[in-house]
């Protein structure tokens, strides 16, 4: 949980703890309350993490208005909303969105808000932070790319986020080298520009253009059999065959433009692999952070919404 300034967005305090959303969901279960008190089991979470916030800044933040996007609004979150139907607006003004009116137990109001929902897929949290991208209102098409546990890739025209796809390549590394035989012919650590890492990861990602994923994939193991690359070396070119294989349905139907948002050490790799499959030659890439994103994406909906009462 974070405190921030309206203007200019500044963090003012942060409150984090291991209560991500599947921990939270499981204390739910084990706490065996009625269906009716979730809510209020949320709230008392979310009351520890704010006295945590008004103790570092010395004041009260009793009427403050939270936030809360991604999967705080799922089946497994505080309180499950329907998916807004695609397309959306890029400025965050039609998201699907609920509010929570302060209560004596809980003081702050509260806007959740909900995710995106195409014929065949789904994506809760990237919407909030594609609007958090400022993307500008054009008739070329304009490509979100945010990496992750499943990267997602949605069009944009006329200031309409009008398609998206998800990508299971975080999931589908973390399980290939952590789960599966690969998993003792990688090592996990370096920067992506330290020694060969960017070398061996640029040659996973040409691997992933001209073979079969489930193909390259073993080859990984023989790397290591026949001492060509070091375990450090293999977990870089493992990166850039996931990576790369993602990233190859753009060069189909490239976009005019790509906003590439997210983690710092993925977007590293990610910028990469765009470079190495020349993408990036056609079309320019702007990076931006997920916290950025996500707060400015989180105040747009916040000042389209009723609760827009300075604090």
């Amino acid at each position: 949980m974070r405190l921030v300034e309206r203007a200019g967005l500044k963090v003012l305090a942060e409150a984090s703890s291991k209560e991500g959303n599947a921990a939270t969901a499981e204390l739910w279960q084990q706490a065996n309350q009625p269906a009716e008190q979730r809510v209020a089991f949320y709230f008392g979470i979310l009351r520890k993490h704010l006295k945590t916030l008004e103790k570092a800044v010395g004041t009260s933040l009793n009427a403050v208005p939270v936030v809360m996007s991604g999967m705080a609004s799922s089946t497994i979150g505080m309180l499950e909303l329907p998916y807004k139907a695609l397309p959306f607006a890029t400025d965050g003004s039609d998201l699907a969105i609920k509010m929570l009116a302060p209560n004596p137990d809980f003081t702050n109001p509260v806007l959740l808000i909900s995710g995106v929902k195409s014929e065949v897929d789904v994506m809760r949290g990237e919407e909030v932070q594609l609007v958090g991208c400022g993307f500008e209102t054009s008739d070329k098409e304009q490509l979100f790319l945010h990496p992750g546990t499943h990267a997602k890739h949605v069009r944009v025209r006329a200031g309409q986020a009008v398609a998206f796809e998800t990508y299971m390549t975080g999931e589908i590394f973390s399980l290939l080298s952590k789960k599966s035989i690969l998993a003792a012919s990688v090592e996990e650590g370096g920067q992506l520009e330290e020694a060969n890492h960017r070398h061996w990861f640029e040659m996973g990602v040409r691997a992933s253009q001209h073979a079969n994923l489930l193909h390259n994939a073993f080859l990984v193991r023989t790397n290591d059999l026949f001492k060509k690359a070091s375990k450090r070396e293999n977990y870089f070119y493992l990166s850039g065959l996931v990576i790369g294989s993602e990233c190859r349905d753009l060069l189909s139907n490239l976009p005019a433009s790509i906003i590439l948002a997210g983690e710092a050490v993925l977007i590293d790799h990610y910028r990469a692999a765009l470079g190495t499959l020349g993408i990036a030659d056609h079309c320019p890439i702007e990076t931006k952070t997920a916290v950025e994103v996500t707060l400015r994406g989180q105040l747009a909906v916040l000042n389209h919404s009723a609760l827009t009462q300075p604090h």
